[in-house]
């Protein structure tokens, strides 16, 4: 677990621990993706040359996502164009980057127009801790992400994507089942001249996301395991 007075580089992420005292973090201090690292080089089904565009882009992502869930001032963000940025899922109107910072980053991407009854997810009575705290105790060894095909380089990066993990804490008052859950997606970046992103486009099925997680045996209250999830971790991707 990392704290406020470690250093956390990461090999996947840039802008972890620079200048990491000058940072406003969620938490108080750059979180440790250990966990997720673990996953991710265990199950990854791409290893992609030291370099390549693959990799660069690849890496970039997990930045892009480690800055918006782990700092709390857009001035902060060193991935994206502030003035620019939106983020747009399956469709919807675009998200500016403080509306991102605000909903968290499993809210923003869960949002869904489906009818109240049909909503297997309601990102709207969720919080920014609530959505992430659930993520965590349903991900224990997180929630690992990589890049499967990158089809055009900068300015407008086109990439199809794969996440994955094991459902092996409770969700939603939902057991776990222990299984992998994953699903894939495609993903647009439009870049700047310094490669800061301005615009995100993803497009995805949560149904391949929350058919795993729903499928756990419901549980109540009073049996659900609590888990005590450090704050420094994030474990997503």
């Amino acid at each position: 677990m990392a704290s406020s007075g470690e250093k956390a580089g990461d090999k996947y992420r840039s802008f972890l621990d620079d200048e990491a005292h000058e940072i406003s973090w969620r938490h108080g201090g750059p979180p440790s993706y250990v966990l997720t690292n673990q996953l991710f080089e265990e199950g990854r089904t791409k290893e992609w040359a030291k370099g390549s565009l693959e990799e660069t882009v690849q890496n970039a992502i997990k930045s892009w996502e480690m800055e918006l869930s782990h700092k709390t001032r857009l001035q902060d963000l060193k991935t994206i164009n502030p003035d620019k940025f939106q983020l747009f899922v399956n469709g919807r109107e675009g998200l500016s980057g403080e509306e991102v910072l605000k909903l968290g980053s499993y809210n923003a991407l869960l949002k869904t127009s489906l009818p109240e009854e049909f909503k297997y997810y309601k990102a709207e009575e969720e919080t920014f801790t609530s959505s992430h705290e659930a993520f965590r105790s349903a991900f224990p060894r997180g929630f690992a992400w990589e890049v499967l095909s990158v089809y055009s380089g900068p300015p407008v990066i086109a990439y199809k994507f794969r996440h994955w993990g094991f459902f092996e804490g409770p969700f939603k008052g939902h057991a776990p089942t222990g299984e992998m859950i994953k699903f894939c997606g495609f993903g647009t970046l439009k870049v700047d001249e310094s490669l800061k992103v301005e615009d995100v486009e993803i497009y995805y099925d949560p149904a391949e996301l929350f058919g795993g997680l729903l499928k756990g045996a419901p549980i109540t209250e009073t049996s659900q395991p609590t888990h005590q999830a450090c704050p420094f971790s994030k474990n997503v991707i």
